[in-house]
């Protein structure tokens, strides 16, 4: 039994916001949030700012709501966006334990084991940092807060790099649309680590200026961290509990163009893939979007990718797009999610966000995202991309109700 898939609640953290109110404010008024790192202890932390959310951990805790030792920082940021998106879909306490929980990660709490290494190295050491010995398993994070929550009847994690959270909701949409299950909550976590800038740095696609998505001056990517989960329900179960939508999950897609570890092709075939499938998957032809989120990492290889997807799929009458990850950097296996929040907030105003940072063109390319903050009469359709290491490429299609 095929059934529509309807999003009901929606939270979110990220450097510009601690719910979604406040990221909403912040993307109204050009705010982000890159800058020096305060709270992550690196070797790279002049050479490398990022948007990072400036609570420590504790502070994090008691907004979570969370009792207990092993908490990583990942598990808080996911817990207050969940929480958030709970309130907001209007979920009881009952009706939780009937959802699913589908969380992306890409590292987890390794954020607190790499800190711990060498204690939980040596089996004669012992001590509080026994608490995140298994936290370096990606999918402990999503187990600890469906236990918070009482979640239990499904209980997921996808890692699939940067389309992780787009991939979660794709999974969630499939449950529904199936008829397996009525609710189910999915998006993504990610906190910053010095394994993850080590990372980067490695592949030299990190810059230590403000990330510049679409530029020819384009250098790399900044990182960031955050969360975001949305409430992905069936019509029936909606109707019954007499709650209005906030949109459509119309559309998905995901492919995999397996050209490098790291890169995407040239020829851009994983975003025309996947952005293509989302369309079919919801019936509607590429005149009918009105704004793309794209994926946008100012990277060399991804923005050039990704626009010769763009201009594959739709010619030269592609629909305004930005990239929102000068905002938020790039918030890694949380990205799509929160992503699709503003997408889904994009539809709710009628604004198309602004891409910061853009001068000069891709010469390759020509085309120019948005730079301006854009209220438009209206916006049906919203396509936001998620792209990941290995040719993972996602798309999503969010539909006004």
């Amino acid at each position: 039994m095929s059934q529509r898939v309807f999003i009901t609640g929606v939270g979110i953290i990220t450097s510009i916001g601690k719910n979604t109110a406040e990221n909403l404010d912040s993307l109204l008024n050009r705010h982000h949030g890159f800058g020096t790192l305060e709270l992550l202890d690196t070797v790279h932390k002049a050479s490398f700012p990022c948007c990072e959310i400036k609570l420590d951990d504790a502070q994090l805790k008691i907004m979570a709501g969370a009792e207990g030792p092993g908490f990583t920082r990942t598990t808080l940021l996911g817990l207050i966006a969940l929480k958030e998106a709970v309130r907001s879909a209007g979920l009881s306490e009952t009706e939780l334990k009937t959802c699913g929980l589908i969380s992306a990660t890409t590292t987890g709490g390794i954020r607190e084991f790499e800190k711990n290494f060498y204690d939980i190295l040596n089996p004669d050491q012992y001590g509080v940092f026994e608490q995140f010995t298994d936290t370096a398993n990606p999918g402990e994070h999503c187990e600890r807060m469906a236990d918070t929550l009482g979640i239990r009847r499904y209980v997921s994690t996808v890692s699939t790099a940067c389309s992780s959270s787009a991939n979660a909701m794709m999974q969630g949409a499939a449950l529904i649309k199936s008829g397996k299950m009525a609710r189910v909550i999915c998006g993504g976590t990610e906190a910053l680590s010095r394994f993850t800038i080590n990372g980067f740095n490695a592949l030299m696609i990190l810059d230590s200026e403000h990330c510049r998505p679409f530029d020819q001056t384009r250098k790399g990517l900044n990182l960031g961290e955050g969360a975001a989960y949305l409430v992905l329900e069936s019509e029936s179960s909606m109707v019954s509990r007499a709650k209005h939508p906030l949109a459509i999950l119309s559309g998905y897609g995901n492919a995999n163009d397996a050209f490098h570890q790291t890169s995407s092709s040239p020829e851009g075939t994983g975003a025309f893939k996947a952005m293509t499938a989302a369309l079919n998957s919801a019936g509607i032809s590429a005149e009918a979007v009105q704004y793309i989120n794209a994926h946008g990492t100012a990277t060399e290889n991804n923005d050039l990718s990704e626009g010769t997807g763009l201009k594959r799929v739709f010619g030269e009458n592609i629909p305004p797009f930005s990239s929102t990850k000068p905002f938020t950097g790039h918030t890694l296996a949380a990205a799509g999610s929160i992503e699709a929040v503003y997408s889904l907030m994009a539809i709710q105003k009628s604004i198309v966000w602004p891409s910061l940072n853009f001068h000069h063109t891709i010469p390759e390319l020509n085309i120019v995202p948005q730079t301006e903050l854009q209220t438009v009469s209206e916006i049906k359709n919203v396509l936001s991309n998620s792209f990941g290491f290995g040719g993972n490429t996602s798309s999503l299609l969010m539909t006004a109700v």
